[in-house]
């Protein structure tokens, strides 16, 4: 267990009154059934509309939303909140025409991929750590530490496929069946800057876009490759410096800053940004624009 998590399960060990409530939000989790475990359990959600998927990640997503709520109060997550408040003041994450940071996409970064303290710990990280002391089944862990591990991406739409949309990640070449429930089925040759969630069951043979999808305008497959070997050139495992870029960049607010600076224009299940992050002319709200 690390160094911030340590100090919060001491916290929760001491006092019952502040692990109580969140024991109480896992509780309505675990009876919710949106976390499916078998065939009839997503079966079921399939009759009640839901993507059973979808569903699974939503769930737990707004558990870790009352998770980081709760504990961001605390003097150890002093670092996490100032920083988190700062963005928050910054970017405004609501959507356009608000801001082109989404809602989904600036909480998915701010729980599972912005590190604090020493130990460059997470909420995720900290929620995996606390976990069963709170009440999570091994269902809820494992659905939240497969979003721990997830993050944004660039892929190519490679085609459409019984609803669902085909991505082909850049360098990486994967190929993935992706439902996507913003509802935005794109075209074969767009570029999508997205986060995909992996299947939770071997019942379920396709991940979920968990995100809006931004479409990539005014750059090409090949720039972008020539972009992301450039910033993992000279590394063993390609696939491993790939997801560390992706999912931490090269400074905290890069790819907050790429999609800010970047945003072209959007329709309500879509959002369209234009240029890439190291070439400034080709981003549309890139001049006198500041990284804070």
């Amino acid at each position: 267990m690390r160094q911030i998590s340590r100090k919060l399960a001491a916290r929760f060990q001491a006092s019952g009154k502040y692990r109580k409530p969140i024991r109480e939000q896992a509780k309505q989790m675990r009876e919710s059934a949106r976390i499916p475990r078998d065939v009839m359990a997503i079966d079921q959600l399939v009759k009640q509309g839901l993507d059973p998927l979808h569903a699974a990640y939503a769930s737990v997503q707004n558990f870790v939303s009352f998770f980081a709520e709760s504990v961001s109060v605390f003097d150890e997550f002093e670092i996490y909140s100032k920083v988190i408040g700062a963005a928050l003041e910054e970017y405004m994450p609501d959507g356009p025409p608000m801001s082109p940071l989404t809602n989904s996409y600036f909480s998915t970064w701010a729980f599972f991929d912005f590190r604090f303290g020493p130990d460059l710990e997470t909420i995720g990280t900290c929620l995996l750590d606390t976990g069963r002391d709170l009440g999570m089944d091994e269902g809820m862990l494992a659905v939240t530490r497969l979003f721990q591990d997830t993050r944004m991406g660039i892929y190519e739409h490679v085609g459409i496929k019984d609803g669902q949309v085909e991505l082909r990640e850049l360098l990486a070449d994967t190929v993935f069946d992706c439902h996507v429930p913003a509802g935005y089925l794109g075209k074969k040759g767009e570029l999508w800057c997205v986060r995909l969630c992996p299947p939770i069951l071997d019942l379920l043979d396709y991940h979920v876009a968990v995100t809006t999808p931004y479409v990539l305008l005014n750059a090409s497959r090949a720039d972008w490759i020539a972009y992301l070997n450039k910033n993992i050139l000279g590394v063993a495992d390609l696939r491993q410096a790939l997801h560390e870029f992706l999912k931490y960049g090269p400074s905290l607010h890069h790819w907050n800053e790429f999609i800010f600076q970047g945003y072209h224009h959007h329709q309500h299940d879509v959002i369209y940004l234009a240029g890439l992050p190291d070439v400034k002319s080709s981003l549309p709200h890139a001049s006198r624009r500041r990284e804070p």
